[in-house]
């Protein structure tokens, strides 16, 4: 399997998590979010396409994450989840 794709994995934490399958857009958002996180804590509405901005609002919806441009925040168990979805779609070789 190539580095960043979806697998079937990542879809079944997913399902369990957000309650339905990942995007490829929000497989691709995650690491952004989580260099924010680590870094300034502000997303740069510049470096956010419109497909980007209805991931973060989803993810606002859902409770997951607060605020944006003007400081982001980040609940731990969905810091977690992006964090193994990033192992499995990065990290892990079959």
């Amino acid at each position: 399997m190539s580095r960043g794709q979806l697998n079937e994995k990542v879809q079944k934490m997913a399902k369990k998590f957000l309650g339905r399958e990942m995007t490829t857009t929000e497989l691709r958002l995650i690491p952004y979010v989580q260099y924010v996180m680590l870094n300034e804590q502000r997303i740069d509405p510049r470096k956010c396409n419109w497909q980007d901005r209805e991931v973060l609002s989803l993810w606002r919806k859902a409770g997951h994450i607060v605020g944006g441009a003007s400081g982001l925040g980040i609940t731990k168990k969905f810091w977690d989840f992006m964090c193994k979805v990033l192992f499995y779609t990065y990290v892990e070789r079959d």
